[in-house]
């Protein structure tokens, strides 16, 4: 356990203070110097003190998976990504030991930017024999050719292109690895995540992941607070195991069940969100329950002890949900939350509601949303509105959809705007305290008496040119006073080593395309 983190500054404070930790708690914060000096203490040079950030939705397997497939991120056409296909089965083919009958596995078509779209022809074109499969970056679609649909004992028709209930079952599919080399990844992608100050995460994995986090757990993982979400599917299971939400899980005290999550429509990627105003081809999107169905499995949950988070996208999902959180009677979360009808945005504050929202997929979706929802920009994304309104903010990544990086996801919320180009609705950028306290469970300015979650930076991020958020370097991590990250130049503990939950400090982040 670190005992102590001398001379660090809290954010925009300038003059430095003493963090002295015990039993995973801030004891007492004091002037620097002041107070004594003990064994496994950290001096912080002058750096900033914060708390840890959270990803409040993420999908860790399939994100711990994704370095190890091809990717897509950088089509920005249909012909791009077939040509972008084209030089990854040369590549991999030429790799010694390849079979020539393996799945290629290709991730984050962002083809809901794309005015022409991926056929199964054009799959055909370029793999022949060999099983080629495509996922959207939404990982609400994917494309497969004919000779993957008959691998996988699927009618060989139509242009191959699956989505929603079919497609999440295929991805189960996929992502099926032996436990062992699964938790190789995990491991490795927790790191990354440590490396980048997350000291927490809501998993929303769509398989039975309480088994895999106690496996995990069993096996010494201790780099993150996680809690494991459940999905409508495994309800009864969860029922009959007892499992409530928040209910500790394994022995470390890091691990906890988590929401009841329901998917109520689709993405925008995939044209499935469902809306209110008319697609471009006519159509309003997907309903994926209704109405009476989502209230009955919401009252099920509830009396179960386990909380809620329901996917909507589209404006009619929204106000679906919103509807559905009045009968019960009760507040809960909304994942996503993306495309709003101006009436419904005071309403989440009124019944309760949390916005769970993915910032960074203001900019990835801008494209598709001026192709897909024209003239709905305006709603879409409406951060500031919603908090103004005093409506609960969470942010996360909705990785693998995007990359576990919580300072992409800050900097996307506060410009509205890749680097360098101009704001996209300028007028719901949020201040960079809002978009740092929605990334976080603890306060910006840790007090005495709050779990020792706590994140040493760089840079002071409200202090920091909103263009370079991104940029924040984090000098150490530490979940409950244990170091789960430490960069080198921090230098080890003084006084003796400290329990260190990660075997590699400064580990490298799981590979993602640049912005």
């Amino acid at each position: 356990m670190i005992s102590q983190l001398r001379s660090v500054r809290l954010l925009g404070q300038d003059a430095p203070v003493d963090i002295t930790l015990a039993a995973g708690r801030i004891a007492r914060i004091t002037p620097a110097g002041a107070a004594p000096r003990l064994p496994g203490g950290i001096d912080g040079e002058g750096r900033f003190l914060t708390s840890g950030l959270w990803d409040e939705h993420v999908h860790f397997g399939q994100w711990a998976q994704q370095s190890s497939r091809f990717d897509l991120g950088a089509a920005e056409s249909a012909a791009a990504a077939l040509e972008l296909l084209a030089a990854g089965l040369r590549a991999d083919e030429a790799e010694p030991g390849t079979h020539p009958g393996a799945e290629f596995v290709a991730v984050r078509a962002r083809a809901g930017a794309w005015t022409a779209g991926i056929t199964r022809d054009a799959l055909d074109a370029l793999a022949g024999p060999r099983p080629l499969v495509v996922i959207s970056a939404d990982l609400h679609g994917i494309w497969l050719n004919s000779a993957a649909l008959a691998a996988r004992g699927l009618p060989v028709t139509g242009d191959g292109h699956i989505v929603e209930d079919e497609c999440f079952a295929l991805l189960r599919e996929i992502d099926s690895l032996a436990p062992a080399a699964l938790d190789a990844l995990v491991a490795r992608a927790g790191r990354a995540a440590a490396a980048r100050g997350v000291v927490g995460i809501v998993d929303l994995e769509m398989r039975w992941c309480i088994d895999d986090w106690l496996r995990r757990e069993a096996a010494g993982f201790d780099l993150l607070r996680v809690e494991a979400g459940i999905y409508p599917n495994q309800l009864d299971r969860a029922i009959d195991a007892g499992y409530r939400s928040g209910d500790a899980l394994g022995t470390a005290g890091r691990l906890s069940v988590g929401p009841l999550k329901m998917i109520t429509d689709g993405s925008l990627g995939t044209g499935t969100a469902w809306c209110c105003d008319p697609y471009p081809d006519g159509g309003h999107g997907r309903s994926l329950v209704a109405a009476d169905e989502l209230l009955a499995l919401m009252r099920r949950a509830t009396a179960a002890g386990l909380d809620l988070t329901l996917h909507a996208i589209g404006d009619r999902a929204v106000a679906q949900v919103l509807d559905a959180y009045a009968a019960l009677g009760r507040g809960g979360r909304m994942e996503h939350a993306q495309l709003l009808r101006t009436a419904d945005i005071a309403r989440f504050a009124e019944l309760g509601i949390t916005a769970s929202v993915q910032p960074e997929h203001l900019v990835d979706d801008r494209e598709a949303t001026e192709l897909q929802w024209p003239g709905r920009a305006g709603r879409t994304f409406p951060l500031a509105s919603l908090h103004a309104t005093g409506a609960q903010l969470v942010f996360g990544s909705d990785a693998p959809v995007a990359p576990l990086d919580p300072w992409r996801w800050i900097q996307a919320a506060v410009t509205r705007a890749r680097p360098g180009e101009p704001s996209w609705t300028p007028e719901e950028r949020l201040p960079a305290a809002v978009a740092l306290a929605a990334s976080m469970r603890g306060a910006l300015r840790p007090a005495a008496g709050e779990l020792a979650d706590l994140v040493l930076l760089d840079r002071d991020p409200l202090r920091t040119d909103p263009e370079r958020l991104s940029e924040t370097a984090v000098a150490a991590t530490l979940v409950g006073g244990v170091l789960t990250h430490r960069t080198p130049e921090l230098g080890a503990p003084e006084f003796g080593a400290s329990e260190f939950g990660a075997p590699e400090p400064g580990a490298p982040e799981l590979s993602a395309p640049a912005r």
